[in-house]
């Protein structure tokens, strides 16, 4: 068996990478200490789950759908959604991150950054704003950084990956937790190697959830990532995805707007759009609608209220706001996109 937090090695592998590309020059440096390793992401935000105490938990609506399940499942937080709105395209900011510690006592909070299903992404002096707050008011900040290699525009000509790791004064004592792995960012979904970056203490706890949850992942597979986590070959791995997908997300973005969809936010990361289906009519301007008649043309799309994050359906006395969207990928190759795209149109013009 591997221990539970992962083999030494590949945890100070991923320490490494992260002091490479983010620590050059501070004082306070990642150690294997900092790192657990997982089975995936999903494990990976499970035993952050796992081991959060009894906080009131800040979630984004719209967010990653499976937070709606890790919450169902972790019962020792309580769920709080923060609300993104259209008008702003669904941007995060750290002035709201402010507004909702104060008000709702919030004691961590959870987000994907880059963010899925809408694109958006904080990095820069704003990145740092929002950790910098989250220090000030003692608040654990989350990130799910899983897409943080899919920059464009003028996001990818500041960075070449994105982290709050940047912004980390001391590993050890800013509670900025951060998961991370292989599936997205390297493209090695099949191998199920995720990682989370926080201080010692925490991650002492996610390793001791780990033990009853998952018991940790496979040593050969651990022993043979290590080398993909070469800050060079990591780098490299970044700038050819940025690339590839750049070229597709400027076609779909063309393809959407030469079909009259909706697009609040233009995608500066990751490698979906999160259209609007509010000008559509009757029968296609419901997500669910849209998803089955485009299955129809042979085409996946996912309903936007699968975002509305809402954990125990607390919130089902009301209509979900994202009925009227629908996240489109462009993570497949450009011919399959071509034709993906050429078929929506058929189905619009039906």
């Amino acid at each position: 068996y591997s221990p539970v937090a992962g083999a030494r090695e590949l945890r100070q592998a991923v320490a490494d990478l992260y002091n490479a590309r983010y620590r050059k020059g501070m004082a306070s440096q990642y150690s294997y200490e900092n790192v657990a390793i997982s089975s995936g992401g999903r494990s990976g935000l499970a035993r952050v789950a796992a081991s959060l105490g009894p906080v009131h938990l800040g979630h984004y609506l719209p967010d990653y759908t499976a937070y709606e399940e890790l919450f169902d499942a972790f019962k020792g937080f309580v769920p709080m959604p923060i609300l993104l709105e259209e008008s702003d395209g669904f941007r995060v900011t750290a002035d709201q991150l402010r507004h909702e510690i104060v008000s709702r006592g919030l004691g961590a909070v959870l987000l994907s950054n880059p963010h899925n299903p809408t694109g958006q992404v904080l990095y820069g002096p704003e990145l740092e704003r929002y950790v910098g707050i989250g220090r000030q008011y003692r608040c654990a900040l989350i990130f799910d950084e899983f897409y943080s290699h899919y920059l464009y525009d003028e996001v990818a000509q500041a960075h070449t990956s994105v982290s709050a790791a940047r912004y980390v004064e001391d590993v050890n004592t800013d509670t900025v937790i951060i998961v991370d792995g292989l599936t997205k960012n390297w493209r090695y979904p099949g191998l199920r190697i995720s990682w989370t970056l926080g201080p010692k203490e925490i991650i002492q706890r996610i390793a001791s959830a780990g033990s009853f949850l998952d018991g940790g992942a496979a040593h050969p597979i651990q022993k043979a990532v290590i080398p993909m986590l070469d800050p060079a070959f990591a780098d490299g791995q970044a700038l050819s995805i940025q690339s590839a997908f750049s070229v597709k997300r400027d076609h779909m973005t063309r393809a959407i707007d030469a079909m009259g969809l909706g697009l609040p936010h233009r995608p500066k990361a990751g490698f979906y759009c999160f259209v609007s289906l509010k000008n559509l009519r009757p029968g296609l301007e419901d997500g669910i609608e849209f998803f089955e008649a485009a299955l129809g043309h042979k085409v996946i799309t996912v309903p936007g209220k699968f975002f509305d994050v809402n954990p125990g359906q607390r919130r089902r006395h009301l209509p979900s706001r994202l009925s009227q969207f629908a996240r489109l990928s462009y993570g497949p190759n450009m011919h399959e996109l071509e034709r993906g795209m050429s078929r929506l149109k058929e189905l619009l013009k039906t």
